[in-house]
């Protein structure tokens, strides 16, 4: 790639003046001092219109928006204002008057929208950092096209006051840049309430319960996947990959795909009555297919859109389920990665095709961060997502850091337990880990040589015990982070013929756990076969 080779292409709509850069004051310390940044077309710089690709918008925005604001304060300095999907409807980077963008390792193929500019700016080596909006995957797309990371945070971690809307119940602003070091810096200074902002939420002083600190266990699709064949063969070696990061389950990802299916449904209503009003007008600055996908909207009734959230909230209950096993799912980014010439022969379909797998993160309340992985036969870069539960995003940066062979530091921890029966996430006892303080440390399983028994009592219980003839890839458990009094008020609950004592793990680690001696457990209540007591259909009954 030549970076320099492909600046002619329209990355910028702007480019701010030293005057400008010295006006919007950025600090002479902090975090990201001397770091420029590129700014998506979308989101106000004070004293420069927002255009959102739409010429016959010309009036200065009165002040930075949240975003730019605490990127100024952790001492970065924006360059210029980049190029995008206009009014951030579309997943290509060619609907734009100001021209199209095309990924920087090839000038023929797109270069993935609609944070287009901002993707081509950081790849082309002009900034290493820039803020994209995520609202269907616009921030993640053109990551995965020109080999760079691409963070959509959880819904309102970063506040979207200042930002043009395009559907405000889930637009994200997104960072890309070339790490996930540089990403994590610039996450810290953009995450945070705004009280100005109505869509803008707190991270929690804890992650949820079923959120690890340390994320070991990948979920991938159980069946195959609409991929163009160079896709298809990346990612196959994108999966042999990651079960060296990570422990891979396979699951089922309808519930998901389908979910990314309403939201050009009823839910695109949402974008007509955001910026609606702006398509009229109509004239030779309005992007044709931007105005008809819009347009279109005027035929949805409210009771579609009643009708769409309750399919939502159903789906969202069916794809929750796949993070009570496993800390995050790996999808591909898109299907394939498109030419110029078959987005011009076809721009709805295609660019509907390309939200296959990115569409749904924002409906669904998930965080996501999209990663390189390798390049395809033909040299293009191709890239995956790691998605995670609202408010993962600190163990998912971790999990992406270590997916780039990034330094990560260790969570400091207090005592380790492994628990491997109702105090897993999501059965009966896990309330009270939680409420002794406990915070999910990581989905692990034993290391070879143990059985499982079911244990009777009035909550049966899985009795783990040594033994030789245990399968060599072990059991599933999980391990907590503890106060030390936790530890021993839980150790008091604890009934014969469990008690406490070491668990081997796989992954060569040695922590406390609830062992059981093998001549209290009956001979015929073997549960082994089942990989889990969360696996045990019989647990409870």
């Amino acid at each position: 790639m030549d970076a320099a080779a492909d600046l002619h292409q329209p990355a910028f709509i702007r480019h701010l003046s030293p005057q400008e850069i010295d006006a919007l004051r950025p600090a002479a310390d902090g975090p990201l001092a001397g770091v420029p940044f590129a700014v998506k077309d979308n989101i106000d710089v004070a004293g420069v219109p927002t255009t959102a690709a739409c010429p016959a918008l010309t009036a200065p925005a009165a002040r930075s928006s949240a975003a730019v604001r605490r990127l100024l304060d952790a001492g970065a300095a924006p360059i210029g204002k980049t190029n995008l999907d206009q009014f951030a409807t579309g997943l290509v980077g060619t609907r734009s008057p100001y021209g199209a963008c095309s990924s920087v390792f090839s000038a023929d193929h797109v270069s993935g929208g609609s944070s287009s500019g901002s993707a081509v700016a950081v790849a082309a080596g002009v900034v290493p950092l820039a803020l994209g909006t995520d609202t269907a995957g616009s921030g993640r797309v053109p990551a995965a096209f020109n080999g760079l990371v691409g963070v959509k945070p959880t819904r309102g971690l970063v506040p979207t006051r200042g930002v043009l809307p395009a559907c405000p119940s889930l637009d994200c602003v997104t960072t890309l840049t070339r790490t996930v070091a540089l990403a994590r810096t610039a996450f810290a200074a953009l995450a945070g309430p705004d009280a100005d902002d109505p869509w803008s939420r707190a991270m929690p002083a804890l992650p949820p319960p079923g959120v690890a600190r340390t994320m070991r266990v990948i979920a991938v699709p159980d069946g195959p996947l609409d991929l163009d064949p160079p896709h298809a063969a990346a990612w196959q070696a994108a999966q042999a990959f990651a079960a060296s990061v990570a422990r891979l389950v396979p699951v089922d990802v309808s519930a998901f795909l389908e979910a990314a299916r309403l939201l050009y449904g009823p839910f695109v209503a949402e974008r007509l009555a955001a910026f609606g009003r702006l398509l009229e007008p109509d004239g030779p600055h309005l992007d044709a297919v931007v105005r008809r996908i819009v347009h279109g909207a005027a035929t949805v009734t409210g009771a579609d859109v009643f009708r769409g959230q309750q399919r939502l909230a159903e789906l969202r209950a069916a794809a929750l389920r796949v993070f009570v096993g496993a800390d995050a799912l790996m999808l591909p980014v898109t299907p394939g990665h498109p030419t110029l010439a078959e987005v011009a022969a076809d721009p709805i379909g295609v660019n509907a095709r390309l939200g296959t797998y990115t569409n749904m993160v924002n409906l669904l309340d998930l965080c996501a961060v999209a990663v390189p992985a390798g390049h395809r036969d033909d040299g293009l870069p191709f890239g995956v997502q790691l998605i995670a539960p609202a408010f993962a995003d600190g163990p998912l940066l971790d999990l992406a850091a270590r997916w780039l062979g990034e330094p990560v530091r260790p969570p400091a921890v207090r005592s380790l337990l492994a628990v491997a029966g109702a105090h897993l996430t999501g059965e009966p006892l896990n309330d009270q880990l939680v409420a002794l303080g406990g915070r999910l440390h990581a989905r692990a399983r034993t290391a070879g040589g143990y059985r499982m028994y079911r244990v009777e009592g009035p909550v049966p219980r899985p009795g783990l015990v040594r033994a030789a003839s245990g399968p060599a890839t072990g059991l599933e458990v999980e391990i907590w982070d503890l106060p030390a009094a936790g530890v021993g008020e839980l150790l008091a609950t604890v009934a014969p013929p469990l008690a406490l004592g070491a668990v081997d793990l796989d992954d060569g680690g040695v922590v406390p756990g609830f062992l059981t001696d093998p001549t209290g457990v009956d001979a015929g209540a073997d549960i082994t076969a089942y990989g889990g007591w969360r696996h045990y259909p019989g647990r409870y009954g």
